[in-house]
């Protein structure tokens, strides 16, 4: 898969590269990012509605991100099993009190910042980042 820059150069919208490296943009992300957050990125009108139509095509061409982790099943062991799973939700604390000290640059910084090693936690042990939300992080392990 392309890194962001390059995925940004197939779009004409190289211009923003170092913005999204600045802000801890990467492909992983960008499905998630919203007309607002663009605008607050500098982005204008017509590029932020070209980003967001790429955006949605590269989701749907993306496999899902365990995809290319899980091993193949043989029809051997198609059978259901019972896994224990634990579900995990944590956010970044006082959230609240953060976005009326911080502008709403810096607090996004905050909050990709806190995703970023939030995620990469996740992955040290084993764990699955199944959805972003707001400042929290929905995780499954098992």
């Amino acid at each position: 898969m392309p890194d962001i820059g390059d995925w940004l150069a197939s779009i004409r919208l190289e211009r923003y590269r170092q913005t999204f490296l600045k802000n801890g943009i990467d492909l992983d992300v960008v499905d998630d990012l919203t007309d607002a957050d663009l605008n607050e990125l500098g982005l204008s009108l017509g590029d932020r509605k070209r980003l967001l139509r790429a955006a949605a095509t590269l989701a749907q061409q993306s496999p899902p991100p365990t995809a290319a982790l899980r091993p193949s099943v043989s029809p051997i062991h198609s059978e259901a099993e019972r896994r224990q799973l634990t579900v995990m939700f944590c956010d970044l604390v006082g959230s609240t009190a953060l976005s009326a000290r911080l502008d709403p640059e810096d607090l996004r910084q905050s909050i990709v910042a806190y995703r970023a090693c939030a995620t990469e936690i996740v992955g040290r042990y084993d764990g699955f980042v199944a959805k972003y939300m707001g400042d929290g992080v929905l995780v499954y392990f098992g």
